[in-house]
């Protein structure tokens, strides 16, 4: 390394300029289809639905609210005009409102049309409120109970991206329709933005897929940011704390930013896009450099003090912790790789990117951090003083603990393993949309005032299927669509409920004066006939969202409050049961699809990718073990302790209620990958002490002082490093980061006190 020195530094300079355009290309995404679980049954249903009908995503809904209620010409008028000009903007096809409805009037000579809201004359603003009112077409979808609120319903482009997916089969890649993207989802919110401010009204809300996804990628690059410069003041404290002297401290910074920036970089070159999880890779890549660093200058300190020369020293650092960082490493690596078992993109991307970023950070330290340290002495890179007596006195107590305390000790491993299994047999899977937005943000309380006063945001879809040569249109099936819509109706916590028999309705209404109870179906074929003439005269483009072509496939459209995706499952069984007992399913099929149900799939496959991810790493790290120490009393070894954690963080989620879900999956991968760390540079210690012919109590005693410090400054930059996302307004970084920190804090622990234990017992 002193030889070559130069070389490398000029190597990583090159480097660093190619990563900073790296940074440049960096790409923001966020798009409810990128969790959509691959290769799964009903997804490929409903990319066949989409091209049949369309998404459920290209709605935006723009509540425009007037405390002292929406009936006044001014603000009717404003409204009405918002809604004729929206028709005009960017990625917009079509708007609708209270506003711009009229009811069909049948008259002795022809059909003709009144409005909904005369909206100019005051004197009819009481007859029409009434009859708004109990019209269930309206309320919650188009106005709220109280009247305070107009919606007006925007119809956009698709955001449905899925062509060009890799994952995707090639039949499903050609359903799958256009590409999307955030510039796209931009322009459309930002002309609708613009025109909303020419108004001067109360107050707006906005909910659908665009604003969705420009404001969680805005989030996105807000908390990329944050992370990095909170774990950069972290760690430079904890240098500071370290080291004492300025070179000792740039050394180390310097080498994990260039970490991070080589990471960044790369993802930018390679076209890797940053998702949902993207803000834990600044803090991963800085307290896994951190980590590296405060190994390898820890064993180079040493070495010097122990009166070695530079070379020998480096030479030495090199061989004895490079050979464990290397296989902490690996091992790290192979914890995130294990999410590619999961079949939800951002999870997979996740695993890939972080696995590759562990390694990046490994060769950055072990080639440019130790050619910078061949230049400096012990006393350029720390100052030793009461701090080193501090250490040595904690690790000898921790060390006498051990000894003095197994009975205690093994107690207490009894009594928390059973105190996980209680935590860990509360667990859900019941996660809600709300749990996942960020804090103090409008996207947020956009979402909330429309949960609150409207119909909310969770699409639900059931595709209905004409079965052998029955038709849509048949008298028979459209009763029973009927039966199922107006199941579903009786349902609060389902709203906006629209099917085709819509149209039917809509004519035995206009028959019968137009009264709110005539909104139903003909009760009579003869009935019905005669309303099909009427019903055909209705233009195709405004029926195809409800009905195919060819009369043989039929949509019923809704959306369910944010009861939780258990609670969604157990709704849609209790219905399925329903439906088998009072629809004739001879003549047709009903399949519940929609983004809603696909998504909701995820609890159920993360539950399944997080127990083979786990085990696919355990008996990775297994093989790695096993070829370093070439025995099977230290693979248990190195198992036991690390087993412990995963079953805390998963007894965490009981406890405090958290949801499992895609976000919080990834928790387990990071634990592992990470708290196996510490007993590798434990355990390599160990090994090299024995190596020397010291005996077992020995050379446990020699790796509590020499590998002790760094194990526990490691955990503690661990531990606060997580603790960044604490600042996070993410509710899911918040819970990962406070889950991780905990829990690898306890991982920690159960190495210094379990793995001496396990030495003396099974090490003969």
């Amino acid at each position: 390394m002193r030889r070559y020195r130069q070389p490398v530094l000029i190597i990583f300079a090159v480097f660093a300029a190619l990563a900073i355009y790296g940074c440049t290309q960096l790409r923001f995404t966020f798009d409810f289809s990128q969790f959509f679980p691959r290769g799964d049954d009903d997804l490929a249903f409903f990319l066949e639905f989409v091209e049949e009908f369309e998404g459920d995503d290209n709605v935006l809904l723009v509540a425009l609210e007037r405390p002292q209620g929406v009936f006044d010409s001014t603000f009717l008028n404003n409204a009405h005009d918002f809604a004729l000009k929206a028709r005009d903007l960017p990625r917009i096809e079509g708007a609708q409102s209270l506003t711009t409805f009229s009811y069909p009037v049948k008259t002795p000579f022809a059909v003709t049309t009144i409005p909904a809201i005369h909206r100019n004359d005051p004197s009819r603003f009481a007859a029409d409120s009434a009859r708004i009112m109990q019209d269930e077409r309206f309320v919650n979808n188009l106005i709220n109970k109280d009247a305070t609120t107009l919606v007006v319903f925007l119809k956009t482009e698709s955001l449905i991206n899925l062509a060009g997916d890799s994952t995707l089969t090639e039949e499903e890649g050609e359903v799958a329709g256009a590409i999307n993207s955030i510039d796209k989802a931009r322009e459309l919110m930002a002309g609708v933005d613009s025109l909303v401010q020419t108004y001067n009204f109360p107050d707006y809300h906005y909910l659908g897929a665009a604003n969705f996804q420009v404001e969680m990628v805005d989030t996105q690059i807000r908390e990329v940011a944050v992370s990095a410069v909170v774990s950069g003041i972290l760690v430079t404290i904890i240098m500071f704390l370290l080291f004492r002297r300025p070179l000792g401290i740039l050394v180390s910074l310097f080498s994990i930013a260039l970490g991070l920036l080589l990471f960044m970089g790369l993802l930018g070159l390679l076209g890797r896009e940053l998702n949902a999880i993207a803000a834990l890779y600044p803090v991963l890549m800085i307290i896994v450099g951190t980590s590296d660093v405060i190994h390898i200058m820890s064993k180079y300190i040493d070495e010097l003090r122990a009166g070695q020369d530079k070379e020998s020293a480096i030479r030495i650092a090199i061989k004895e912790i490079g050979l464990a960082t290397l296989l902490t490493s690996l091992t790290t690596a192979v914890g995130f790789a294990t999410l590619l078992t999961s079949r939800v993109n951002p999870i997979r991307d996740f695993g890939i990117n972080a696995a590759l970023g562990v390694m990046v950070a490994y060769v950055t330290v072990i080639f440019f951090t130790t050619a910078l340290l061949s230049y400096l002495s012990v006393d350029q890179i720390v100052k030793i003083g009461r701090q080193q007596a501090f250490w040595d006195r904690l690790l000898e107590r921790s060390y006498q603990f051990t000894r003095v305390s197994a009975g205690k000790i093994k107690i207490g491993a009894v009594v928390v393993a059973v105190l996980c299994a209680i935590g860990i047999s509360m667990v859900t899977t019941n996660y809600r949309i709300e749990s996942a937005l960020p804090r103090g943000k409008k996207i947020t309380s956009d979402f909330l005032f429309f949960e609150r006063e409207l119909s909310g945001f969770r699409p639900f879809e059931m595709a209905i299927t004409a079965k052998d040569t029955n038709r849509i249109t048949d008298f028979r099936v459209m009763q029973q669509i009927g039966k199922i819509e107006d199941y579903l109706k009786q349902f609060d916590q389902v709203q906006s409920t629209a099917s085709i028999t819509a149209v039917y309705r809509s004519i035995n209404q206009m028959f019968n004066n137009n009264r709110p109870d005539a909104y139903e179906l003909p009760t009579t074929e003869a009935q019905y006939r005669r309303y099909q003439s009427l019903a055909r005269q209705v233009p195709a483009g405004s029926l195809n969202v409800l009905m195919n072509a060819d009369e043989t496939k039929a949509r019923i459209t809704s959306r369910f409050a944010d009861l939780g995706a258990d609670s969604v499952k157990v709704f849609m069984g209790r219905t399925d049961r329903w439906i088998n007992s009072n629809i004739d399913t001879t003549l047709i099929d009903i399949r519940a699809t929609g983004t809603g149900v696909i998504i909701d799939k995820n609890s159920e496959y993360i539950r399944r990718n997080l127990l083979e991810g786990l085990g696919l790493a355990i008996v990775i790290v297994c093989v790695l073990m096993a070829l370093l120490f070439k025995s099977w009393r230290m693979l248990i070894i190195s198992l036991v302790p690390n087993i412990l954690p995963l079953l805390l963080a998963a007894a965490m989620l009981g406890y405090l209620g958290i949801e499992l879900e895609a976000g919080v999956s990834i928790v387990f991968a990071i634990i592992f990958g990470i708290a196996v760390d510490d007993t590798i540079h434990f355990l390599a210690k160990y090994k090299l002490a024995r190596g020397k012919g010291l005996g077992v109590e020995e050379s446990i005693h020699k790796t509590f002082k020499e590998a002790g410090k760094a194990i526990v400054l490691t955990s503690i930059v661990l531990f606060f490093g997580f603790l960044v996302m604490l600042f996070s307004i993410n509710p899911p970084s918040v819970t990962i980061g406070l889950l991780i920190s905990l829990t690898l804090a306890s991982a920690v622990v159960s190495d210094l006190l379990l793995i001496p234990l396990l030495l003396r017992w099974l090490d003969k």
